[in-house]
């Protein structure tokens, strides 16, 4: 675990610029009766942001975004893995029944910009 004043000189960031981000909810760190302590994927997460913004000038709105499409994607990643899981401890009979359906099904458009 990382407090604020280790985190912020290895992220290259201010204090104040990182208790924004954790005011904004965009960091989750532990409250610890030392005070705030980030994980090695608070850095990771801190680290896209502050690139986001600096190198890319993503203003806040825009990080919002990333950040919630980001979430939603490790959600529905765990949430595939547990699907997973629980097919593979079934019967191999009900194994191939289900990836016989899967493969009958047509995928599912995705909604995007038009293609010319």
């Amino acid at each position: 675990m990382l407090h604020i004043p280790e985190f912020v000189l290895r992220l290259k960031v201010s204090q104040d610029v990182v208790e924004t981000w954790v005011e904004e909810g965009w960091l989750r760190p532990q409250r610890t009766d030392q005070g705030l302590a980030f994980t090695e994927m608070d850095m990771s997460r801190a680290q896209m942001i502050r690139d986001l913004r600096e190198d890319l000038g993503v203003n806040e709105e825009g990080i919002a975004i990333v950040l919630d499409l980001i979430d939603q994607m490790h959600g529905l990643r765990k949430t595939l893995r547990e699907l997973c899981e629980a097919v593979g401890v079934q019967s191999p009979e009900l194994q191939q029944r289900i990836l016989a359906d899967m493969r009958s099904r047509r995928p599912i458009p995705m909604k995007g910009p038009e293609t010319p």
